[in-house]
């Protein structure tokens, strides 16, 4: 049977032809050799079958990639790193407005502001220069499931209730120009015709095309600690819990290796492989 005519199972159900070209691409992003990727493609479709999930798919060439050199492994995985941000969202608003401060904004998590009808908690605040915005972010813990419309609808009017009270808030010399919807998965395409149409800036997992959350990520090198392929599930919760939400951030402090003891063999490890990262 030819590698076009496999039919694989996406992790919302969907089937959908298996595409030699997509795994490529994938390979690619990390930085792996055109020696390493010709060598992960060989085996993963020899092993091809009617109905393979992309899981199934992933897994195998993820398991090749670590086998061959663990930091591109790690880009990798990136997007199942950003689901193991949960279960709560609340590291993933961190998450986010790390990338908006090396992106050169000023930023505060689950602030509250007086809108003109009622009070909001807002996820992430973001300034630069003497304009505000306003960002709200949608995780979703686990792959198939989309943001609909009913997010930016929601996210609009809130926005514009914070909006029309904003002369009245403290940040009086600051001007709110921007509201934001931040999703670690896609939009519908209803969604994204309402968000676009209102004004509404969206950014999901490959939208908008060439810097989407993934491109973001991947040219600022601004990975999560969830990526690592030497940190166990036990250590990534507790550098979680003491947001130590970016490798980069690891790098700083590493301290935090020695409260888990960490013997310096495994030590130095985990450093080479989130610092090989965010070069």
């Amino acid at each position: 049977m030819e590698v076009q005519d496999i039919e694989i199972i996406k992790a919302s159900g969907e089937k959908a032809k298996f595409s030699l070209d997509k795994l490529h691409s994938s390979l690619k992003r990390t930085g792996a050799n055109d020696k390493i990727v010709k060598q992960i493609l060989n085996k993963v479709r020899d092993e091809l079958y009617q109905g393979i999930s992309t899981k199934e798919i992933y897994n195998r060439a993820f398991a090749l990639l670590k086998k061959s050199k663990s930091h591109l492994a790690s880009k990798y995985k990136l997007k199942k790193a950003i689901y193991e941000l949960g279960p709560t969202g609340f590291p993933f608003e961190h998450f986010v407005s790390a990338i908006l401060k090396y992106s050169g904004y000023k930023t505060a998590v689950g602030k509250t502001f007086q809108g003109k009808c009622v009070s909001h908690e807002i996820d992430v605040i973001a300034y630069k220069n003497d304009t505000a915005t306003i960002i709200e972010c949608k995780f979703h813990g686990e792959q198939g499931l989309n943001c609909n419309v009913k997010i930016p609808l929601y996210i609009n009017s809130r926005y514009q209730d914070v909006k029309a009270n904003w002369k009245n808030n403290s940040e009086k010399e600051v001007f709110l120009t921007e509201g934001w919807v931040v999703t670690n998965t896609r939009f519908t395409d209803d969604a994204l015709n309402y968000g676009n149409c209102v004004g509404l800036h969206l950014l999901s997992w490959d939208y908008p095309k060439s810097n989407g959350l993934k491109d973001r990520i991947d040219r600022l090198g601004l990975y999560p600690i969830t990526v690592s392929t030497l940190l166990t599930n036990r250590e990534k919760q507790f550098l979680l819990s003491r947001d130590i939400i970016l490798c980069r951030e690891l790098i700083h402090d590493k301290f935090f290796l020695d409260h888990l003891g960490v013997s310096e063999t495994r030590k130095e490890k985990i450093i080479n492989e989130i610092s090989l990262l965010c070069d």
